[in-house]
């Protein structure tokens, strides 16, 4: 293992230069016109996959965005890990709150800063540069690998599970290998073993015809942003619980066990307000922020919008109004009837005075991890010979639909191995990831394929 370790230690720039170059690309999968740019991306993983001399690299094109796989079989009796990423990208915007270029990376006292540094970039990379510092160094690889990396997870993943579903076989693996979470606090190696769900939602409300002025029409018409306004505060109660019907009918509760455990987290309430520049925090009555956060239900207004939004004043009743809704899901919760309970309770509050309409966009089922399962234990001791501390583990409130899915169809369950932290501003301006744990991320992916086979016996 020392020529790994060498390797990686006498390579850092190097490592640090390519991912740069990822960084560069503008591969936000939300935008149409950037399609050629996550195209670019995609060619520059398979160059970078197949520059490790694997068995197989390939670029499956789908109805989307193409899918990058790779794969190198050692020895058909070991574990097989398959890697899972994306090298798609939220759009940067406010680009004016940016205080460098989104796609130009800059390191600043130690942080890498751009689009995709750590949301997931920054992290599914390292564990390209694990191979690699074993394929360069003519060290036998552990275990058998594949790489799967696509382009549409910020959009949904739309193309995957029909990818998945159509490869099963190709596929076929022990375990899913993911960094796309976060550790629990800096310098503090952490393992997510469960997720959250999520049904995404859109209501649009619509009254008359056409903007009416407010002062002609005002009082006699129904105005749609004042009805969507009295909708959505009808959605929940003042102790935060959510009042659609049959909403918490499959929530499993957490076990006086649960709860001990997060109690034992090092979590500093004070700070976490500090941080986000709060006076006071919010949430469901009887659940500490940590519960609430990552492992009670959920439902926020993600956008709203209607009437006139440029400067100064326009005396308008707005024809239409809308909101974008999501609801973050426990164990048990289906995305699909939580979908149909929102639009049910939805269409039964709103007013007879205005038209509704109501979407449901993508949506992802709860997704959790065997504590006693080899490999955590595996990728536990692979972070404590890395960071010199015994890792906690932990539930994380964010969902990565795709989790549930590869339990599903392939009967695998997923190491989170997240090397990020929640203050890295994912999806927000100046996203960062810390370089030393780019470092440490591949640093650490190598020990967990060394760790794999110890554990699997």
């Amino acid at each position: 293992m020392s020529a790994i370790i060498d390797y990686i230690e006498t390579n850092k720039e190097k490592f640090k230069d390519e991912l740069f170059n990822l960084l560069r690309i503008p591969s936000i999968s939300t935008d149409s016109s950037h399609k050629d740019d996550v195209r670019k991306a995609a060619g520059f993983l398979k160059e970078q996959l197949e520059d490790l001399d694997m068995d197989r690299v390939e670029l499956f094109e789908t109805d989307g965005n193409p899918i990058v796989y790779g794969e190198l079989i050692t020895d058909e009796s070991k574990p097989t890990v398959l890697v899972y990423g994306h090298y798609d990208v939220q759009p940067p915007d406010p680009r004016e709150l940016w205080d460098t270029p989104p796609f130009e990376p800059t390191v600043r006292h130690g942080d890498i800063y751009a689009r995709g540094a750590s949301d997931d970039k920054g992290q599914s990379f390292t564990h390209i540069k694990a191979l690699e510092a074993y394929r360069k160094t003519d060290t036998d690889f552990p275990v058998n690998v594949k790489f799967i990396l696509e382009g549409e997870e910020e959009i949904g993943s739309p193309h995957l599970v029909p990818f998945i579903k159509e490869h099963k076989e190709m596929l076929a693996c022990d375990m899913v290998l993911i960094s796309d979470t976060a550790m629990f606090a800096e310098d503090t190696p952490s393992i997510t073993y469960g997720l959250r769900g999520l049904a995404y939602m859109e209501v649009e409300v619509t009254g008359p015809n056409r903007d009416l002025h407010s002062g002609v029409y005002g009082g006699a018409v129904e105005n749609p942003a004042n009805a969507l306004c009295e909708i959505i505060a009808k959605l929940k109660d003042g102790d935060g619980v959510i009042q659609i019907d049959g909403f918490y009918d499959d929530v499993v509760e957490l076990s006086d066990e649960d709860r001990e455990a997060y109690k034992n987290l090092p979590f500093d309430l004070e700070k976490y307000k500090k941080d986000l520049g709060l006076k006071k925090v919010y949430g469901e009555k009887g659940y500490s922020t940590l519960e609430r956060a990552t492992a009670r239900p959920t439902l926020d207004v993600n956008g709203l919008w209607s009437g006139y939004q440029g400067e100064g004043a326009k005396t308008v009743l707005p024809s239409k109004a809308g909101a974008k809704v999501s609801m973050r899901l426990v164990p048990n919760q289906d995305p699909n009837k939580i979908a149909q309970l929102f639009k049910k309770h939805v269409e039964s509050i709103a007013p007879d005075t205005v038209e509704i309409e109501i979407r449901a966009h993508h949506g992802g089922h709860p997704a959790g991890t065997d504590l006693s399962f080899y490999g955590l234990q595996a990728a536990a001791d692979a972070f404590e010979e890395v960071y010199d501390k015994e890792p906690l583990f932990s539930r994380e409130g964010g969902s990565i639909p795709i989790v549930a899915d590869f339990e599903k169809v392939l009967g695998a369950q997923s190491i989170l191995m997240g090397f990020g932290l929640n203050s890295d501003a994912i999806h927000s301006p100046n996203e960062k990831f810390a370089l030393k744990d780019f470092y440490r991320g591949i640093q650490t992916s190598a020990k967990f394929f060394e760790q794999l086979p110890k554990h699997s016996k």
